[in-house]
């Protein structure tokens, strides 16, 4: 069967229609994933979705990387959503930006999306069989980064037969795995699109993830990480979503949706008690989010994502660090996002002009905050499309 017999999707017009993941084991005992903690990591396998059709002469690949929580599927319907219920009556998470006519076109390129290492979405992770032990890794998988990630997504390029990609974009800390591509694959990738993204977490980022984890760590369901088959941690998980829902929002998104009203009239009742709209609302992402995800998998993901930092390369310097790199840059903030700031992508998109790259760099306004880069889709699909038919500019 081909890659296009294997991964295209059928359905309406706009859409890719009825998808159904592949899993594919890219590590062995003869030929491990070697991380940069320094271990030997195997078997490793990976889910992934493509859309669209791969040409003959293999150059019209799109890589899409998904975000903190995220997973492959990025577009199109999932046939059998019984098996994940939290994809039921929606499309994939980047649908908006997936198929036929839209900015990027699966009519003219052949996208894929791969869920991390580390995940709880068919892809290696903590809830996955140790060999050694015939249990769950839980505490004891070994410590990953947003390097591995790339790492494995080439593995499976390579397994797809596509040794260059046209383009690889990502939201986020999907963002930072384009960023790795550019600089640990130069020759193997044209565009890259880094949105809602920059070379490093901040300060204040890396304190919120770390009181995430704290929360985790602290449930008394916790047990060191090995809770599989037992009760869950859902209390601790449940809080590090509450604490990173309010990071993705900005105060006007919050004051506009939420205010200061209360959920059960106009006078407070005078306990101590959830009172507020605010507070049913972080409730409920808490509820939804302990549902569909694993806690030892948001302890890795979050670590990868403070690791991370593009300027180590060049000993702190982005310049020095980005000089191999020969792709074109997009760069995309929002102007209400403060967990990744416009500041923080306009230093990038300075200094990566300054080193004589080929940038584009727009700051799309917004109230949205950090979620801007899964619901401006109409600005931010404008600049995409636009970047894959021009040679670009620079606008703030």
């Amino acid at each position: 069967m081909s890659v296009s017999d294997k991964c295209h999707g059928t359905g309406s017009a706009d859409s890719v229609g009825w998808v159904k993941p592949d899993n594919v084991r890219l590590a062995t005992s003869d030929k491990p994933l070697l991380l940069e903690c320094g271990a030997e990591l195997y078997p490793v396998d990976v889910e992934y979705e493509c859309y669209g059709e791969l040409n003959e002469d293999k150059d019209n690949a799109i890589l899409i990387c998904h975000a903190l929580t995220g997973d492959a599927h990025a577009a199109g319907w999932d046939p059998e959503a019984d098996r994940r219920p939290w994809r039921q009556d929606r499309p994939g998470w980047w649908d908006g930006m997936i198929g036929p006519g839209k900015p990027y076109d699966t009519d003219k390129y052949f996208v894929i999306c791969s869920n991390v290492l580390g995940s709880c979405y068919g892809t290696t992770g903590p809830g996955s069989t140790d060999p050694e032990t015939g249990q769950p890794y839980g505490m004891d998988f070994p410590v990953v980064t947003v390097g591995d990630w790339v790492k494995l997504e080439r593995r499976l390029t390579d397994h797809l037969g596509i040794r260059s990609l046209h383009t690889v974009s990502g939201g986020s800390v999907g963002g930072a795995q384009a960023m790795e591509w550019a600089l640990e694959y130069p020759d193997a990738v044209s565009n890259v699109h880094i949105i809602g993204a920059s070379d490093k977490l901040s300060a204040q980022g890396l304190a919120f993830n770390a009181v995430g984890r704290y929360a985790i760590m602290t449930d008394p369901r916790f047990n060191r990480g090995n809770y599989y088959g037992k009760e869950q941690p859902l209390d601790g998980l449940s809080v590090a979503r509450r604490l990173a829902h309010i990071t993705y929002l900005s105060d006007k998104a919050m004051e506009r949706k939420f205010g200061r009203v209360l959920k059960n009239g106009e006078r407070p009742r005078y306990e101590i008690v959830p009172e507020f709209e605010v507070e049913s609302y972080l409730d409920h992402q808490g509820e939804k989010f302990v549902r569909r995800f694993d806690a030892n998998s948001y302890i890795y993901i979050t670590k990868a994502m403070d690791y991370y930092d593009a300027s180590a390369r060049g000993n702190g310097n982005i310049q020095k660090a980005f000089a191999n790199c020969k792709c074109r840059f997009l760069l995309i903030s929002f102007t209400s996002d403060w967990l990744y700031t416009p500041y923080q992508m306009k230093r990038l998109a300075k200094a990566l002009m300054t080193g004589g790259k080929k940038v584009s760099y727009v700051n799309i306004p917004s109230d949205a905050g950090h979620d801007s880069f899964l619901t401006e889709i109409d600005n931010m699909g404008a600049v995409v499309d636009a970047h894959m038919h021009t040679d670009g500019g620079t606008r703030d």
